[in-house]
């Protein structure tokens, strides 16, 4: 395994260091390298590297992504201009990138070390504000900041005006997005081998009222309009930017930006098929517990009971 290296991208605020044992010890019988960023340099020992974050992805043969989703999608940010296989191991609540479970991490480490894995590519939107690139692979959102109005924008696509948005916050998301916020806002669910742009409007007051699809290949352009209260944009969740009623954000969408790591796709999908299905049920957990076949009760109390490090 010349040259072979891991490198660790870990959830800001959680307890990784049992997962980081793990993936030391097994990179000690393996004769593999670690490295992380240099912002986590002490949250492990110190035999592993240390590099600026962003060579992560051009140093590193695969990355592993240690939290949720979140940590996922930050992970998958690294890898755009470096086609890099991103792992998750699961830390989070809920879930729907993220695959491996800690104690199965070993054996995953083994089939990712023989290349007994499928490479899911996963698109992303980049998108063009205040004269810098951003790159999302859940979402884009424009969102009012409270107390400030409503965020009114018009829909530009491909340089042609189609009308206009008054509404809380306009949601771009990628088929992937689409079941995070622009699905608690209303929008569709579109199947992750689909290709397409989803723009959700939440909680709209006038103007367009429902979510439009669009092609991968038109450009999405959102002009604020004179009045408009200023508008927070967010990346994946983060806030980036602010704009004001002068302001917009233009939106395009690129193919296999990213490269997720599936040690069973079929069995992937059957669980966040089954975890979107329990979203919209107004059970308890103990409920919820009650509908899951017996197969998986014992990850669905890992879940509602993580262990306490």
């Amino acid at each position: 395994m010349d040259n072979y290296r891991l490198g660790l991208i870990l959830h800001p605020t959680r307890d990784v260091s049992p997962v980081v044992r793990t993936v030391l010890r097994w990179a000690d019988r393996h004769n593999v390298g670690l490295a992380v960023g240099t912002g986590d340099r002490d949250r492990v020992p110190a035999e592993v590297r240390a590099v600026p974050t962003a060579e992560l992805a051009a140093g590193c043969t695969a990355l592993i992504s240690i939290g949720g989703d979140g940590t996922m999608l930050g992970a998958l940010r690294l890898t755009v201009e470096h086609p890099t296989p991103v792992l998750g191991v699961h830390l989070g609540k809920l879930g729907f990138l993220v695959e491996v479970e800690p104690a199965d991490l070993p054996a995953a480490l083994d089939r990712l070390a023989a290349h007994d894995v499928t490479l899911e590519p996963h698109s992303c939107l980049t998108c063009a504000v205040c004269d810098e690139r951003l790159v999302a692979f859940n979402d884009v959102v424009l969102g009012r900041h409270p107390g400030e109005g409503f965020v009114t924008a018009t829909l530009i696509i491909d340089g042609q005006r189609y009308g206009y948005y008054r509404c809380d916050s306009l949601i771009v998301s990628t088929p992937t997005g689409s079941t995070a916020y622009s699905y608690a806002a209303g929008g569709p669910l579109v199947s992750p081998a689909a290709q397409a742009v989803v723009l959700t409007p939440s909680a709209p007051m006038a103007g367009i009222a429902r979510p439009v699809v669009l092609s991968p290949d038109e450009l999405l352009r959102l002009e604020l309009r004179p009045g408009s209260a200023r508008a927070a944009v967010e990346v994946d969740g983060r806030v980036v930017k602010h704009i004001g009623d002068d302001g917009a954000i233009e939106v395009r969408y690129r193919r296999d930006a990213g490269l997720v790591v599936r040690l069973d796709p079929r069995r992937h999908r059957a669980r966040s098929q089954l975890r979107l299905s329990l979203l919209d049920l107004p059970l308890l957990p103990d409920q919820l517990r009650e509908l899951l076949p017996e197969s998986l009760r014992e990850e669905f109390d890992r879940r509602e009971n993580p262990p306490t490090w």
